[in-house]
């Protein structure tokens, strides 16, 4: 076998192996941190440590499998999200650390634009695994959260996830907001990180992620503003007299969907957010 003897051994191999490969070299540390059960603080502090046979065989087997494209959450079985861990499978998508702003500057815009108000309504849709709506509940229990997708698949990941991590949220099977339209409801609070890719963008994507994540989560039509123009159609019929919407969206798209919004929305203030790297990532939508 690989010279893989110790901890150190074992994540400077992978980390060559996967830099060689155009992989993610974090990669091993990832995986090691899940065989080991150990935190990074403790895998660093581990790093002359023998691994045991099984363990140098599931780890080079599972580098191997990530080189050759299977995503290492897939492996892992989880994604860590906003300091939580989210079950992942082939039928959601994986959360990204851009989403991670989308919770954080939605839980700011509440906090300014609603003040003390008490029991907002909130709705995530195309929830996915459920990484948004549990976040926000984790982080702000007085919200009621609902959360929308068209996949049962995905519901079933995502109410996993709900009850591992102690959130009360409430999931509905459907597309869009038709079952919030359906039930006659309106919230104060509406995110989305609906899919956004191009389909022209789909030969450049990393086999990682076109063959192994859901293309229903992934791509927004032939401009990738398919959802969005979907969502201006029915935001009116669900929200309230004073309201938040928030969107991810994908670079370059912050000018086209929030004018979709000020279309849909005179007289409210739009804002677009760009993320840690300065690419437009949120545009928020606020009223009354």
């Amino acid at each position: 076998m690989r010279n893989c003897d110790t901890v150190f051994e074992a994540l400077k191999w992978a980390s060559s192996f996967l830099i060689e490969n155009k992989r993610d070299e974090n990669a091993g540390e990832l995986l090691m941190k899940h065989l080991l059960k150990m935190d990074r603080s403790q895998l660093l502090a581990n790093q002359r440590l023998v691994l045991k046979d099984q363990e140098k065989l599931e780890f080079v087997r599972g580098i191997t499998d990530h080189i050759q494209g299977t995503p290492i959450q897939h492996i892992i079985g989880s994604e860590e999200f906003y300091g939580r861990q989210f079950l992942v499978n082939g039928d959601v998508l994986i959360p990204r650390p851009e989403t991670e702003e989308l919770v954080y500057h939605t839980l700011e815009k509440i906090r300014v634009h609603f003040g003390a108000a008490e029991r907002l309504e909130l709705a995530d849709i195309g929830t996915g695994s459920g990484a948004i709506a549990v976040s926000l509940k984790a982080e702000k229990p007085e919200l009621s959260v609902c959360a929308v997708d068209i996949s049962g698949e995905a519901l079933d990941v995502a109410r996993q996830n709900a009850e591992v991590l102690g959130a009360e949220v409430v999931f509905i099977e459907g597309d869009l907001l038709e079952p919030l339209i359906s039930r006659g409801m309106k919230v104060d609070v509406l995110v989305s990180n609906p899919p956004y890719i191009p389909l022209g963008d789909l030969p450049s994507l990393s086999e990682v992620v076109k063959d192994h994540e859901p293309h229903s989560a992934l791509f927004g039509g032939e401009s990738g503003l398919e959802f969005y123009q979907r969502f201006m159609e029915e935001l009116p019929l669900v929200m309230k007299d004073r309201f938040l919407v928030g969107f991810e969206i994908g670079a370059g798209q912050g000018e086209a969907v929030a004018g979709m919004l000020r279309g849909a929305f005179p007289d409210t203030h739009t804002e677009i957010i760009p993320d840690i790297n300065g690419k437009d990532r949120m545009v928020f939508c606020t009223k009354g």
